[in-house]
């Protein structure tokens, strides 16, 4: 798995970039063949200021997913907990 992180407008510190590459590494478990995961951060005008984006690439598709937070920990969180779900789901339909 290909993992590919980009942040607009700032520079994410090595924590962050540690702290992300643990949370997507784990999505193996839910989807084997994924090709690459793109993970986007960005900051925004309003309240809840970062947003991440996650676009997951497996063999015929891929599944996106967005979150805005007060912190970008708490958005990979939210993110990486639906993709497993989603991957899950892909997985058993698959295998159906």
């Amino acid at each position: 798995m290909k993992l590919n992180v980009q942040s607009i407008k700032f520079d994410a510190d090595a924590k962050l970039l540690e702290f992300t590459e643990k949370k997507v590494s784990k999505l193996d478990r839910f989807f084997e063949p994924i090709i690459s995961v793109d993970v986007k951060f960005s900051l925004l005008s309003d309240a809840a200021n970062k947003n991440v984006r996650i676009n997951v690439a497996v063999p015929g598709s891929s599944v996106v997913v967005e979150r805005n937070a007060a912190s970008f920990e708490t958005a990979v969180n939210e993110c990486v907990d639906i993709l497993k779900e989603k991957l899950t789901r892909m997985k058993e339909k698959r295998n159906d």
